[in-house]
């Protein structure tokens, strides 16, 4: 079989939401140990070849149960990742070697992670706190937003999840990886996310409209900007400004274009573009304005100004 690389995403996607179940379940053989006269449940496994151990809390038949039953799902998703790498290998899918600089930004957006999130949520007008954020991205609950707004958050952490995996850094930014980022800001909302709408959309604040996207001339417009002889500054700008204005999606657009827009800025090791909350009115106010064709500059001066973080 041939692989391209909308294939090797895919199987890279699929493989990173495996590892990401596989991290969130206790499983493993049980240990129970006494203090006190209490008793409390260890595991032990193997990741990677090395004998691992961990505390999942005091012991109860439940909890035990429980890990007996995780036992038979981390089995099939350890037989569903070698398989992955397996068809990895069949495409002959190398790791590639990543620059210091851009190592360096991962780190840099991962340690500011719980803020990027939290400050593109506000902008979509997420009901969250930092701390509701922080809550939601560490695998809490919080009582005070909707299901929704929660999903939202958590969507957002897997699409930055996705771009932060060393392999998808490596990988070109491009229409595949931009569809990937879509499919995982809309996850449980809309059953065709990733794909080009066939819809007409309204945008809040005006009476401009876009007309419904080609797949193909999108395509088009997307590789000419990324392909483009700007600086790197300049065409992450280009492109987030292009996927918002032209509402690609169903929906999820802003999420989907920023995230996308970072994405260049990572796998070169120039920095992030975060929006803060103390501007979201102000760059609404001169998004409109790109809109409606009124303003094609001031928007793109605000966000080299305001909102980029260079490493």
């Amino acid at each position: 079989m041939d692989y391209n690389q909308k294939d090797i995403l895919f199987l890279l996607e699929e493989k990173m939401k495996l590892d990401r179940r596989l991290n969130s379940i206790p499983y493993g053989s049980i240990e129970i140990r006494k203090n006190s006269g209490k008793e409390y449940i260890y595991v032990h496994y193997r990741e990677d070849g090395i004998l691992l151990s961990k505390y999942i809390g005091p012991y109860s038949e439940d909890t035990a149960s429980l890990i007996l039953s995780n036992n038979v799902e981390a089995k099939d998703i350890k037989k569903r990742i070698r398989h992955i790498n397996k068809k990895l290998n069949e495409a002959n899918y190398i790791e590639k070697q990543i620059d210091e600089k851009v190592m360096i930004n991962i780190d840099y957006a991962k340690r500011n992670l719980v803020d990027s999130i939290y400050k593109q949520a506000v902008l979509e007008g997420v009901t969250a706190t930092y701390a509701d954020t922080e809550t939601i991205i560490e695998g809490g609950k919080v009582n005070n937003m909707s299901s929704e707004d929660v999903l939202k958050v958590l969507n957002l952490k897997h699409a930055w999840d996705f771009i932060l995996n060393r392999e998808v850094v490596a990988s070109p930014s491009n229409f595949a990886l931009l569809s990937d980022i879509n499919r995982f800001v809309l996850e449980g909302f809309y059953y065709n996310a990733g794909k080009v709408r066939s819809v007409p959309v309204n945008i809040g604040g005006t009476d401009w409209k876009p007309e419904i996207p080609i797949e193909t001339i999108v395509k088009e417009r997307l590789s000419s900007l990324l392909e483009s002889s700007m600086s790197f500054e300049d065409i992450a700008i280009e492109s987030l400004l292009y996927v918002m204005k032209s509402q690609i999606f169903i929906d999820g657009n802003k999420r989907t274009a920023l995230i996308f827009a970072n994405h260049v800025l990572i796998s070169h090791g120039i920095g992030l573009i975060v929006i803060s909350d103390k501007l979201v009115s102000e760059y609404k106010r001169l998004l409109i304005l790109y809109y409606e064709g009124i303003d094609k500059k001031s928007i793109k001066e605000f966000i080299k100004q305001n909102c980029f973080v260079k490493i």
